[in-house]
């Protein structure tokens, strides 16, 4: 009997699983595997809010999978040596896995492709993590795209029309699977719980997913346009970590939301649901950046930044510290920086405040920011991170000019009018009236709150006249 190995990685679901759907028709028997190999995504390897939700996507893949008939087997890399030890311990004849897009996963790929087919067996690999492959789109010159919305707009005309590939009942597994590691072997949960915020925040794996898909589509689709933007509401899907790690596709959202705003076409729901997708239409927009310009995750887009006289590390050290650890007396950079703290996330629009008044007001470089990100966000991904960086700090693709300078406490009058995000998360602030909110930053707003690091309109100044300096 034909046995194939399916090799795991961040598409951590059953259903629409071209991979797996791949194995179960040509082969008569599969091996669901996952290897846990850190080391080979360096510089880039996990942070500690990625592993957390690692742990249990894992566990829950190993339940569904469990329910399916079918174990999933743990090993430690290299990746090549497992997959190699794999095969030969059930004798198969085949490895599928579907593509990853970080330029260390495209080189070990290519690695191991290479090996196996030298070792005679058959391998393929197959899109599921996004829209339309990186490297499928260029401009009319035969330039990669660095402006978004003609980027999206040539992406429309190859969006996948199929439905995804439904879940299979039941996987004919190998009667006597290898032995593999316990999860927790993997070393994956903090040792010093600090989690406890993260664990009430979110259900990692695919029914936390659909959950969060259902949750959405029942009760903010039809307001996205007009709520995406007010961090104290819940407006978005919150889909993100679900989706860096393959926990349902970007073709399951895609296809939900269209059958939705065709069911329902009185409810005015298209608009927002085209919206919505030009939001997935970002996230296909960094995977294409990251795969024709993969060394910007550490450096700047464009050149000239190269030369930008940002602080030196000396001198920010403690600037830096304090807008870790949302002490910046800026009330809705603290919040924000708070609630990713402690909860593994944050609104995307105060993503965009905390990076300018990191980047800008504190003059401080935008790759300390994306570094804190990685390690704290649960869906810390390369592309969109590296893409929201530098898009924040100007010197990345379609970004905004460097001298437009967020105003973060315009903005939190403008997003957040009631406080409701600020008071959530700053515990100091919680008997400030909304007048006083939003209006001060040249002292503190209540006492045991902080004072502001800098003055926002000096510290503008000392950045415009930074940006003029490379001109």
């Amino acid at each position: 009997m034909s046995t194939a190995i399916v090799w795991f990685r961040r598409d951590l679901r059953l259903a629409d699983n071209p991979a797996l759907h791949h194995a179960l028709k040509h082969h008569a028997q599969v091996l669901p595997v996952y290897v846990h190999a850190p080391d080979e995504d360096a510089p880039w390897s996990p942070g500690g809010a990625a592993r957390w939700w690692l742990h249990h996507s894992l566990a829950a893949l190993q339940l569904q999978l469990r329910r399916a008939g079918a174990p999933l087997i743990l090993r430690r890399g290299p990746s090549l040596q497992a997959l190699r030890d794999l095969a030969g311990a059930v004798d198969a004849g085949a490895v599928y896995w579907n593509r990853l897009y970080e330029p260390a996963a495209l080189a070990r790929d290519r690695q191991v492709e290479q090996a196996l087919r030298e070792a005679g067996l058959e391998v393929e690999h197959f899109g599921s993590a996004l829209l339309v492959e990186p490297g499928q789109l260029r401009t009319r010159a035969g330039a990669p795209f660095r402006v978004f919305t003609p980027f999206w707009r040539a992406a429309a005309t190859l969006l996948p029309a199929r439905e995804p590939l439904p879940e299979p009942a039941r996987l004919a597994a190998t009667p006597r699977p290898p032995a593999g590691l316990d999860l927790k072997a993997l070393d994956l949960l903090p040792r010093i719980r600090w989690d406890h915020g993260i664990q009430q925040a979110w259900q990692p794996g695919a029914e936390g997913a659909a959950a969060l898909l259902h949750r959405y589509c029942a009760e903010a689709a039809g307001r996205y346009g007009e709520q995406r933007d007010l961090p104290g509401v819940d407006g978005t899907s919150r889909l993100s970590p679900h989706l860096h790690f393959g926990e349902i596709s970007p073709l399951q959202i895609m296809q939900r939301l269209r059958r939705l705003s065709d069911e329902e076409p009185r409810a005015g729901l298209l608009p927002h649901v085209e919206h919505y997708l030009r939001e997935l239409g970002w996230r296909e927009f960094a995977h294409h950046l990251l795969h024709h310009y993969p060394d910007t995750p550490q450096q700047p887009l464009d050149a000239k930044f190269a030369r930008f006289p940002w602080r030196k590390p000396r001198d920010y050290a403690a600037d830096l510290r304090a807008w870790q650890r949302g002490r910046t007396g800026v009330p809705i950079v603290d919040a924000g920086m708070r609630q990713l703290w402690r909860s593994g996330w944050m609104h995307n629009r105060v993503r965009m405040l905390v990076a300018s008044f990191l980047t800008k007001n504190l003059l401080i470089p935008w790759q300390e920011g994306a570094a804190w990100f990685w390690d704290t966000l649960v869906d810390a991904d390369l592309a969109n991170n590296t893409l929201g960086w530098q898009w924040s700090a100007g010197c990345g693709a379609d970004a905004a000019p460097y001298f437009r300078i967020f105003n973060p406490l315009l903005q939190g009058a403008r997003f957040d009018p009631h406080g409701d995000y600020v008071r959530r998360w700053v515990e100091e602030l919680a008997q400030v009236p909304d007048a006083a909110l939003h209006v001060s930053s040249n002292g503190a707003v209540a006492d045991g709150y902080c004072a502001p690091l800098v003055d926002l309109a000096a510290s503008r100044r000392r950045a415009l006249a930074a940006w003029g300096d490379i001109g």
